[in-house]
This record gives C-alpha cells, structure tokens and sequence, in this order.
C-alpha cells in the first residue's frame, strides 16, 4: 500500500516551538515499522517555520514574509536532522523534497517530481515533503500542508492519506466551544454544510485549520483516495487505521 501521511506542527512541537521529542521519536519508531511491513511511506511534514521560530526564541509566527522565510530555512535544517538521525535508527534512508504549487502546475515539473518520488520508494527510501518556505511567495504558494498532502496523494496514486493534527476527528462542532460535540465516523462527500461545520482557525505556530484539512479531503475523494484525519499525540492511532479499527474520521469516496 501506498500512504501519504502529513504530520502538522502542533503534532511535532510544543507551544515554544521547540521539537516534542517524545512524541516525534514515537512516530518515527511508528512510520519505521509500517515501512518493516512493507507499506510504501511518503512523509508531508510541516514544522520548519514553526521550529525556526522556536530556535530564534521568537514571541510567536512572525507576519512579514522575510522572517518567515529566515525562519523556515533554519527549522527546515532542525527538522530533516532529526528526522534523519530518528529513522537511520531502525534503518530507514529518507530524503528531502522541498515543492512549490509551480511544481504541481507545469507538467515538465510535476512529471520530475512524480518520477523521482517513484524511483526513491522503489530504493525503499522515504521522502520527506514540505512546501519550499524559504523561496515561496502567496503567488506560488500552495498554501498549506494539507493541502499539500492531498496534492501529493494525488500526484502520486496514493492509497491512503492520513492526516495527523491535535484534534480526535472531524466534529459536529467545535469541541473547545461545545462540550457536547462529537466526532463524526464517516464522511462520504463535502457538502457545503460540512464546509460550515469546518470553521477557519489554525494553531498559534500552524498555519492549517479543519478549514484546510476538508479542502484537502475533498482533493482526495475527487482523486479516489480514502483520507483519515487523527490526533497526532498518539503515533500507534497508525495502526488502528491501518487495521480498519475506528479511528477519528474517515473521508471516503463514493465507488
């Protein structure tokens, strides 16, 4: 099987934007042993503005576009070294793929990066995507990374998409607002009162929303791709899906 599996900011730093390395050591022991099992992984990983902020010892995400991309180019080095000495533990060889939505846009580009990703998993290499911060502008901009992950699902022929954020699943309303809210299971298409449902905000280092996340479930369902949105916080939540188990909220096209 062939599984895009994006991991969002909140899910790989805490608050100080400095790494969760509890939590990101379990993932890649997690991603680690679904590659022992033979699964195809492609890794969509955000974090590097974020993780640049934390390294920089920043208030918060700066507003002007220059920091951002100071930012980004410093965590972008944070977060590939981690990730590098993580998965070389157990003996897996990633590599890095940074993308802007031009590459999505002119085939010449978009055949390069399909080939390439091919030809890695094929050495049995994991690549690991992240929009390109340090160059990217809103006109070239993909805009976030799920969205990203969709696109790269899509490009690809993913099987599967797991998107991994600080949030159980996809709800009837907002749970921080509504105690009583709850997860929906399943769902078989976007309708326009789902998108109301989604509201708009992100994280205070992230950029996404559940906004994003429905955007990027639509782009999935359109391609013929499953898409499971899950809490980050709990790494094995892989497995259960991967298992069929009920787990957060599975966006499922129609056949």
């Amino acid at each position: 099987m062939k599984i895009v599996v994006k991991v969002g900011t909140s899910t790989l730093a805490h608050s100080t934007g400095r790494f969760n390395i509890r939590r990101v050591e379990n993932l890649c022991k997690v991603l680690s042993d679904i590659k022992n099992e033979g699964h195809d992984l492609i890794l969509v990983s955000s974090g590097a503005i974020g993780l640049g902020v934390g390294k920089l010892n920043l208030a918060g995400k700066p507003e002007d576009m220059a920091t951002k991309q100071a930012a980004a180019a410093i965590g972008q080095c944070e977060l590939m070294y981690f990730y590098d000495n993580q998965f070389m533990r157990y003996n897996h060889i990633i590599s890095q793929i940074l993308i802007t939505s031009m590459d999505f846009e002119n085939e010449t580009s978009k055949c390069n990066f399909q080939n390439t990703v091919n030809r890695l998993l094929e050495l049995k290499v994991m690549p690991v995507i992240n929009e390109n911060d340090t160059i990217v502008t809103d006109e070239i901009s993909v805009g976030d990374n799920d969205t990203l992950g969709a696109i790269v699902a899509k490009t690809v022929g993913a099987d599967l998409l797991i998107i991994l954020s600080d949030i159980d699943g996809f709800y009837t309303a907002d749970p921080r607002k509504v105690p009583d809210a709850r997860i929906i299971d399943t769902v078989t298409e976007v309708t326009p009162e789902i998108l109301e449902l989604a509201g708009s905000e992100g994280t205070r280092l992230g950029t996404g929303g559940m906004v994003t996340k429905i955007h990027a479930a639509e782009i999935a369902m359109n391609a013929g791709i499953e898409m499971v949105l899950a809490n980050g916080k709990e790494p094995e939540n892989i497995y259960r899906i991967l298992d069929g188990e009920k787990v957060g909220t599975r966006f499922t096209p129609c056949k």
